[in-house]
């Protein structure tokens, strides 16, 4: 029986998106590399492969496009047990801080010199940042227990792609946050006239006070918020 951390299904009618993301999704799975994407899938869950997160398309799902306001990028999910809820950095209640989330939080105190905001069940679950707003978007939407980077390469990528380009080519500016070469590799589909696109280091500790541009210090966090404002007091 598979526990409730873990992917059960294949099938993308199980995994619920707000109304403004599904033609997208739809498209996405109707076409080559998302039935291969599902074929995948099954195939891995059929051996008995432990799957992570139980819904992948939960930042979709939070995260309505006309709500969007800050996009960050991670690139796979947790891929220990009872970790990866499906949103990027965040890990469900009560599961202890992995490193970068840990630097995450400690940058966001820095910057705005106040304690992260509170959360229903204290820990690392960002969920309610992605009710207000902030879609923690992964490029790649599964993992295997044990394996970072099990399935990348599979197909997600088309996705995840195609909904930071949705995003970019709304009309309302957005403010993208993309730490690490993997995510500033996504930059070529935002359009910098019109959305903020803020780089640094990779938060986890391997780079996060390493140069060329530390994560610790950024001050991304303030530059979002100021730059929102300076946006509102335009219109």
């Amino acid at each position: 029986m598979n526990r409730p951390d873990q992917l059960s299904s294949s099938d993308p009618a199980d995994w619920p998106v707000a109304p403004g993301w599904q033609p997208l999704v739809d498209d996405f799975f109707a076409g080559i590399v998302g039935q291969k994407l599902r074929s995948f899938l099954r195939e891995r869950l059929d051996a008995g492969a432990v799957i992570f997160p139980p819904q992948p398309l939960r930042a979709l799902e939070l995260t309505p496009p006309e709500d969007v306001r800050v996009v960050i990028l991670g690139q796979d999910p947790y891929h220990g047990r009872g970790q990866a809820e499906g949103l990027a950095f965040s890990v469900a209640p009560g599961v202890a801080l992995p490193p970068s989330l840990r630097n995450i939080f400690k940058e966001l105190q820095r910057d705005l010199g106040a304690p992260p905001p509170p959360f229903p069940n204290p820990g690392g679950s960002l969920v309610k940042w992605a009710t207000h707003g902030v879609l923690l978007l992964n490029t790649c939407l599964t993992v295997e227990e044990g394996q970072p980077a099990s399935h990348s390469g599979r197909g997600w990528e088309v996705l995840t792609d195609a909904v930071i380009r949705h995003v970019s080519d709304g009309e309302k500016p957005v403010v993208f946050m993309l730490w690490g070469s993997h995510a500033q590799s996504k930059r070529a589909l935002i359009d910098i006239g019109l959305h903020k696109v803020l780089m640094s280091n990779h938060p986890s500790p391997l780079s996060a006070l390493r140069p060329p541009a530390p994560f610790i210090g950024c001050g991304h966090f303030g530059e979002a918020r100021a730059w929102r404002e300076a946006r509102r007091a335009g219109d």
